[in-house]
């Protein structure tokens, strides 16, 4: 399970992160999980640099070093980059010290001063530590790119429906990801430049 639009409950339980940034302007931050990888991160980087928008890449570690010239690539082109842990590590299942040292083994890579937890699933103890280094960045919208079950144009309505002026927007740049994020993404990207909205890095 899952939600697209950030539930009352989990902004209570996490309070000390960002969901969302300013209501006031018409400004959207397009972010992007889990690569780089060859068989899409490319892909979305034409997208973006075809809109002349930016975006920002939480990458995981072991990625950057399997595809270091698509890591260089992402960084090249002006778009931001956030820490995603090294393996893509679900916090709620780990202790705060193997946690904390799996985020700096990647933090080596990304020399970024943004993180998101992989599945927004962090012990508040590990949350709290990350605090002192990291702004800790989760969404307001979901795409749901991920989901195998969910339809390329449910994935868009998904973002049509849930963004408004300051959301995060999560689309995934993992293989089981491709068929919804090819089609939602240019889509959203040209719905929203029609309706003013800016894209700006976090």
């Amino acid at each position: 399970m899952y939600f697209v639009n950030a539930p009352i409950f989990l902004r209570w339980y996490y309070p000390n992160v960002t969901w969302n940034k300013s209501r006031r302007e018409k400004k959207l931050y397009l972010t992007f999980d889990d690569g780089p990888i060859p068989e899409i991160t490319p892909w979305i980087l034409d997208t973006l640099h075809n809109f002349n928008i930016k975006a920002t890449f939480f990458c995981v570690g072991e990625n950057i070093e399997k595809n270091p010239e698509i890591f260089n690539r992402i960084i090249e082109s002006g778009h931001q980059v956030g820490n995603h842990t090294y393996n893509h590590l679900k916090g709620w299942d780990h202790s705060d010290k193997a946690y904390i040292e799996n985020i700096m083994k990647c933090q080596h890579l990304t020399k970024s001063r943004l993180f998101r937890p992989p599945y927004a699933r962090a012990k508040k103890t590990q949350i709290s530590l990350l605090r002192e280094q990291f702004d800790l960045i989760y969404w307001d919208v979901l795409s749901g790119d991920f989901d195998l079950n969910l339809s390329p144009r449910n994935c868009l309505k998904n973002v049509l429906k849930y963004t408004k002026n300051g959301s995060i927007i999560v689309f995934h740049d993992n293989i089981k990801a491709i068929p919804r994020v090819q089609y939602a993404l240019p889509k959203a990207i040209e719905h929203f430049l029609k309706q003013g909205y800016a894209f700006q890095t976090l």
